[in-house]
């Protein structure tokens, strides 16, 4: 025990290895995890290209960097804070633009996780505890999928473990520089992702508060100075954006009025929750009314889902969502595990003193777990499955020091029972995940469960004596190979299969087509839509040359019939909501002619559509209505103006880039672009040329 009261388990209760075996083992698991996560990383490509634009434009300004600009010329902001651009816009300005100085940043922040969380956790239970937490991280099928992506949540993840770190060791000193330094990591959280990295608080509060040394005051102000610094840390940003003149920035990318704070607390923030995003898909209406319109266009879902399992474009709402074939196989290999063994760890400590280190940890990521895992599965509005990695922290934390804590006392017959139920349901957890996806492995599921009721059996049996010992380290490390079989496997099939576009997941294909997966439609190459639908430019078929996916003519992208050009979901001769455009060289060399005579050298709708275009010319393309299409910005006044004054070149036409094309602003800009100018077409893209005289 420290001099603060906070109990820390001591060394003689968890024999350490020898220095060289913990050197060689750690040197496993960060190279193994920058292995893994820079293997065949270029097959990704740019990734999600609306975050790589932007990472681009703030490569080439230092403005556009520090708004998270999707253009050079500032025209609109992703629909995110730019923390997670920062880095990589940086290492883009250096080494120049391509996909390893894209991606390695993110890949070299998941080896900075794996690290950071094996510290965490060693300082707590010992070495193979830390090592077990980082490899449950690092071999997480979805987790390892975003930290080989440019989404932000690489960033998010390493900010949250920093925080749950800075926090433990609050406790564990009682010094005040921790509890500030965990609400500084919240803080820059927020500038990742939002109102997300949120979602962990309540667990860092309740479990400071009880588990802190000091006075229940002392506490309280700790507390306070750590929100201040939370405040701070998001704040100047927010702050600065705020007092900016609107004319001199660019407009906040999904916020109707041009807000940070709307942004926060509408799009980003309680819309997610209730499905009420105004503005998210098409100006003035939410996301359920708008999943009707998506049905009757071939994309499936009816009513939004909401609370209390209704379906929708995003999937079923629910307790059980996080294990449901959309989401299983990402995440959800060892929730069970964690579970069980969490009530044992609980059961055992349960005479600790209030402040003990170990029960802290537990309770934290815990309630990181809870917290998150239930947010995600009662959220009405836009979800993905990608969201689930930040999970993946939390259950390789409660899943490694649980075990850690039950392992030394294994004489006793309930804990070996909770041993064996543990590997019992994980191996049968483990085959039932598996068998979703038949054609992937199909021996594995077998190996799994045999391996697993083996395992158990073996464990439960497992004694005091030296040989019940061996036999017992023997039984534990089959139970380890058989619970991280299944998700190593998908792991590996990810890390293997090329992922980009707006909506990716992990591992083979579950389910009919379309499903999550890198093998079929929904789930490889382009990203899918929701509830196993394919994604506009992903239909079978071949396109016109220029396009970025197939189908007859007249359809975007080979989307259902009646979404040719200016539809809602896609976009002939480019991209659409969920996938860049991808110009052929053409039609690229066409964009660069005279390209530094003007501010930008094309606009097109949506920010995916205009982004393949930036990407491969280097200059700026105007995302007129930003991501959606729906924002807007600029407003048909606006871009009249802007082609007056000569600082449009091209209007790419045909692209829907965004569910509201039909409506509000961009559709506006449309219709009199096409009523003003004369269409060319280059390689199946439509281009109306701006130069020329207006009427």
């Amino acid at each position: 025990m420290n001099v603060t009261g906070t109990t820390v388990p001591d060394s003689a209760e968890r024999p350490e290895p020898s220095r060289r075996a913990t050197l060689w083992s750690l040197a496993v698991l960060l190279v193994g995890t920058a292995v893994l996560y820079l293997w065949n990383l270029s097959a990704n490509g740019w990734a999600n290209s609306f975050y790589t634009a932007a990472i681009q434009a703030g490569s080439q300004s230092w403005k556009a960097w520090f708004f998270g600009s999707s253009d050079m010329a500032n025209s609109i902001t992703v629909d995110k804070p730019p923390a997670s651009l920062w880095i990589p816009g940086i290492v883009v300005r250096v080494f120049g633009l391509n996909s390893w100085t894209v991606l390695v940043p993110e890949a070299l922040m998941g080896v900075a996780s794996v690290l950071l969380l094996y510290v965490i956790t060693r300082r707590l239970f010992g070495h193979w505890a830390g090592i077990g937490a980082g490899a449950v991280l690092a071999l997480t099928p979805v987790a390892a999928m975003m930290f080989r992506f440019d989404n932000p949540e690489a960033l998010l993840i390493l900010l949250m473990i920093a925080a749950c770190g800075a926090l433990l060791t609050a406790i564990e000193t009682g010094r005040l520089r921790w509890m500030i330094a965990a609400g500084v990591a919240i803080g820059f959280g927020f500038l990742a992702k939002q109102l997300e990295v949120m979602l962990i608080v309540p667990a860092m509060v309740i479990v400071y508060f009880v588990a802190a040394p000091g006075s229940w005051k002392r506490r309280v102000g700790h507390l306070f100075a750590a929100l201040g610094s939370l405040i701070v840390g998001a704040g100047w940003w927010v702050f600065a954006v705020t007092l900016w003149p609107a004319s001199s920035r660019p407009y906040i990318g999904g916020s109707p009025n041009n807000s940070i704070l709307e942004l926060t607390l509408g799009y980003n923030g309680l819309g997610r929750l209730s499905g009420d995003e105004e503005g998210s898909v098409v100006p003035g209406k939410g996301i359920r009314e708008q999943t009707g319109r998506l049905a009757e266009a071939g994309f499936g879902g009816g009513a939004g889902g909401g609370p209390g399992g209704g379906g929708g474009m995003w999937g079923e709402t629910g307790f059980w969502r996080m294990f449901d074939s959309e989401q299983g196989g990402q995440i959800a290999w060892l929730i069970p595990a964690a579970v069980i063994t969490l009530v044992g760890a609980l059961v055992v400590l349960g005479r600790a003193p209030r402040a003990d280190g170990r029960r802290a940890y537990l309770l934290l990521f815990a309630g990181w777990l809870v917290s998150m895992a239930g947010t995600f599965s009662y959220m009405a509005g836009i979800f993905h499955s990608y969201y689930t990695a930040a999970l993946a922290p939390a259950i390789g934390a409660v899943v490694a020091g649980s075990v850690a804590i039950l392992w030394p006392q294994r004489e006793k017959l309930w804990i070996r029972a909770v041993f064996a139920v543990t590997t019992w349901g994980t191996a049968g957890w483990g085959f039932t995940l598996l068998a979703r996806s038949s054609e992937f492995l199909p021996w594995l599921r077998w190996v799994v469960l045999v391996g697993g009721v083996v395992a158990g059996a073996l464990l439960l049996v497992g004694g005091v004596s030296a040989r019940q010992r061996r036999l017992a380290v023997g039984a534990a490390a089959g139970a380890i190979l058989v619970g991280l079989a299944g998700p190593t496997a998908y792991t590996l099939d990810t890390v293997a299969t090329a992922k980009d576009g707006s909506i990716i997941s992990a591992g083979p294909q579950t389910g009919g087509p379309g499903g999550p997966g890198g093998h079929g439609p929904g789930g490889g190459h382009r990203g899918g839509m929701p509830g196993g639908q394919m994604s506009p430019g992903q239909m079978p078929g071949g396109g016109p040359p220029g396009t970025s996916g197939g189908g007859p003519p007249g359809t975007s992208g080979g989307g259902p019939p009646g979404m040719s050009g200016g539809g809602e979901f896609g976009a002939m001769g480019g991209g659409g909501l969920l996938s860049s455009s991808e110009p052929t060289e053409k039609l690229t060399a066409l964009l660069r002619e005279d390209a530094d005579d003007y501010t930008w050298i094309a606009a097109a709708i949506g920010s995916n559509e205009a982004s393949g275009y930036q990407i491969a010319t280097g200059y700026s393309v105007m995302p007129i209505g930003g991501f959606n299409g729906t924002d807007p910005s600029p407003t048909l006044a606006e871009f009249k103006q802007l082609v007056v004054d000569g600082k449009i070149h091209y209007f790419i036409g045909g692209g829907g880039g965004g569910f509201g094309s039909r409506e509000g602003t961009a559709s506006e800009i449309t219709d009199w672009v096409e009523s003003t100018f004369t269409s060319t077409t280059v390689d199946g893209a439509t281009l109306y040329d701006l130069s020329g005289d207006t009427d």
